[in-house]
């Protein structure tokens, strides 16, 4: 990679991680090319040329914020065993990483659900898109519990998948409207009842 093609990287980048803090901060709405090149210091033709559209941009985001959750809490959990301790090791980083990062900063996921959930469109479309391929992975290393005998064979993915996303946005909840300090803990705990009320 020669030096201009990677400063063109490094610059596109900061371009998406400034938009990605400010819709962490005030919604994927809030995103303009004006607003991220002025905290950024480029004129906003210069972030127009590194990655297009407004909704482009907003697409951008939604896709980084999904490579970083998937980095921090899903890949370094495939060096666990398939079955219920993959499974736990998902759960265990998905908790750390809402608590200290999410509960400060909130999830796009979760505030992006809920300032879409009534808007059709593209940028609703990708968000379910991103959304629904993190819950199938989920639905995935469940069912892998169950083929491994950690759960009852009877187990509804699905509803595991749901339990376990409530008690996150739960946490989310907690976290960030009560400043809760035990909430990750509560967290941890109900999840751990719930493995075994699915367990033989």
């Amino acid at each position: 990679m020669d030096a201009k093609t990677q400063k063109a990287e490094l610059t596109r980048a900061a371009i998406v991680g400034a938009a990605l803090d400010l819709a962490a901060a005030e919604g994927l709405e809030a995103i303009s090319l004006q607003v991220v090149a002025d905290r950024i210091g480029l004129s906003k033709s210069g972030v127009f040329s590194r990655v297009g559209s407004r909704e482009a941009l907003q697409k951008a985001v939604i896709e980084e914020f999904g490579h970083r959750f998937l980095a921090e809490v899903f890949v370094p959990s495939m060096q666990q065993p398939k079955g219920l301790p993959r499974l736990n090791e998902i759960v265990r980083r998905w908790i750390i990483r809402t608590r200290d990062v999410e509960a400060h900063t909130g999830c796009l996921y979760t505030a992006g659900a809920f300032e879409l959930d009534d808007r059709a469109g593209e940028l609703r479309d990708h968000l379910f898109n991103e959304v629904t391929r993190w819950r199938a992975a989920l639905r995935r290393t469940v069912l892998q519990a169950v083929d491994a005998g950690h759960f009852r064979p009877d187990t509804d993915a699905e509803q595991v998948v749901g339990e376990l996303s409530s008690l996150i946005m739960g946490m989310l909840h907690d976290a960030r409207f009560l400043r809760d300090p035990r909430a990750a803990d509560r967290t941890q705990a109900s999840w751990d009842r719930l493995v075994k009320s699915y367990q033989p």
